[in-house]
């Protein structure tokens, strides 16, 4: 597998970037469909053997467990040095104050669990999971920019925000000389275009390349309309998302199997080669729970789609919300929270 250059970076990384939200104990109840430890090992060999070195993580995933089975795996099977790991930050992670967001408090407590769970000196890629709109932007990114000058972490990304905010931080990073996000990890995919307006633009102007999360629409595009799978029926609430356009998304899948049946491959492949053709992307985050996952991922990178092919996939798109996005904001930080069991004081929620 080529491995490519991370935005304007000397960073290497394979086009095809492991998601590990499913590398955890289901025990903790998020996400109830983890696969466990020794299902997880298996695939992050399965990666490896297949010249994958990127693997993202986050301490939220699996409260922790995430970033334990991974770290331990990647220690066993693979040199350090050759191996990009990422992970996040800001998601609440116990009961009690300072346990959620980006103060510099938090930013310097999550980084030392982190490097303990992941067993590893130093984070290739450490993201902020949302913007915090609690904490100042001066705070987090000098605290960020602290962590890399002091050997903790390698590179700095970002993750799921309003673009108006994300130009606000590369200008205070750029004022100020602090180390910059080089890359914006953010939901995209054929029934999510919205990041096509302003976002990849904003990326683009400044070298910064996008890691994709959620590139199968939490894999609707991978199956017929309407087919179950273990992590659907695991999230019922999430089918609530697509509702307000499931008619289009519903037209679009189709023209994604037919595309499939063309080219004898799977729709995975088609949705996956269709990312590709975005030059803003440097990788979809590929969620694997499954040795075919993997080989979907890297059978799209030989699949070119023609302008044809990509106008038909395109042609049904409705422009909509990005609900990932809408829980960048107070209230939305306060529904993750609880759908992890923890409250935020409402206080802070109506600041």
């Amino acid at each position: 597998m080529q491995n490519i250059r991370l935005g304007s970076t000397g960073l290497e990384v394979s086009p095809i970037c492991i998601g590990c939200m499913g590398f955890g104990d289901p025990a903790t109840g998020h996400p109830t469909w983890a696969i466990g430890e020794e299902k997880a090992r298996l695939l992050i060999k399965h990666a490896l053997d297949a010249g994958i070195n990127f693997f993202d993580t986050a301490n939220l995933y699996s409260k922790g467990t995430s970033e334990q089975f991974v770290g331990k795996a990647l220690k066993d099977m693979a040199k350090r040095e050759n191996i990009v790991i990422s992970t996040k930050l800001g998601a609440p992670m116990r009961p009690g104050p300072n346990s959620f967001g980006l103060s510099r408090k938090a930013i310097m407590t999550e980084i030392d669990h982190s490097l303990k769970r992941l067993g590893t000196d130093y984070i290739d890629l450490y993201q902020i999971h949302r913007a915090d709109p609690f904490t100042p932007w001066e705070e987090t990114l000098e605290a960020l920019h602290d962590l890399v000058k002091m050997g903790k972490v390698r590179y700095l990304g970002a993750s799921t925000m309003r673009t108006w905010q994300f130009a606000k931080a590369l200008h205070l990073q750029k004022m100020n000389g602090w180390s910059r996000f080089i890359s914006m990890q953010h939901n995209y995919n054929l029934i999510a275009r919205e990041e096509e307006n302003e976002m990849f633009p904003l990326c683009e102007d400044n070298g910064i390349q996008t890691l994709i999360y959620s590139p199968l629409a939490r894999g609707r595009l991978a199956r017929p309309w309407g087919e179950a799978s273990v992590r659907s029926e695991a999230e019922p609430a999430a089918a609530k998302l697509y509702e307000a356009t499931a008619l289009a998304d519903e037209k679009i899948v189709g023209a994604i199997g037919e595309v499939a049946k063309e080219r004898g491959v799977s729709q995975a492949v088609i949705s996956l080669a269709w990312i590709y053709r975005n030059p803003v992307v440097a990788a979809p985050i590929v969620g694997a729970l499954q040795s075919s996952h993997i080989d979907d991922a890297v059978q799209a990178l030989s699949i070119k789609l023609t302008d044809e092919e990509a106008g038909r996939l395109e042609a049904e798109y409705t422009p909509r919300v990005d609900p990932a996005v809408i829980n960048s904001d107070p209230k939305g930080i306060a529904k993750t929270a609880a759908s992890v069991g923890l409250q935020i004081p409402m206080p802070l929620i109506q600041k």
